[in-house]
């Protein structure tokens, strides 16, 4: 779905939000903005080793906070106790978590999104924002019982 979110690039972001951006920077940025997925730090550091040797692990965990305090990237906690990363998207999407295989799928869903307000209507809420994650196994599992 990484397509459909139209999520702008990390790099031009951080530089509008006035973020000096080195060299490092700007390898850690390109690893997030071409990650199809939701790596955790670990991962986007092994990434971006392969284009710079020189990054440090502790080099990614700074940029990674320091992308996510300029609202930059958006923090997941899918638990599996890994604090994963995704760009912050122009386009509001939710998230299916199998928790077989840890696998991250990405959905809108129209009908949800107008549950999701009038719940927050009936409540006497304006809702502005909100974040939904389902945690689910494939219904094609031959282990799962409780079909």
């Amino acid at each position: 779905m990484t397509k459909d979110k139209k999520v702008r690039d990390i790099e031009t972001l951080a530089s509008e939000a006035g973020l000096r951006m080195t060299a490092q920077r700007r390898v850690i940025a390109q690893v997030l903005t071409q990650s199809q997925d939701h790596p955790d730090v670990e991962e986007v550091h092994r990434r971006a080793s392969l284009l710079d040797k020189d990054i440090s692990i502790a080099t990614v965990y700074r940029t990674v906070r320091l992308f996510e305090e300029a609202a930059i990237l958006t923090r997941h906690d899918f638990g599996d106790g890994r604090a994963r990363y995704e760009p912050v998207a122009e386009i509001h999407h939710d998230h299916l978590i199998d928790i077989k295989s840890g696998r991250v799928v990405e959905f809108t869903n129209d009908e949800i999104e107008r549950l999701q307000e009038g719940v927050a209507q009936a409540l006497g809420y304006r809702l502005v924002d909100h974040r939904l994650e389902l945690y689910g196994v494939p219904l094609k599992d031959k282990s799962d019982t409780k079909k």
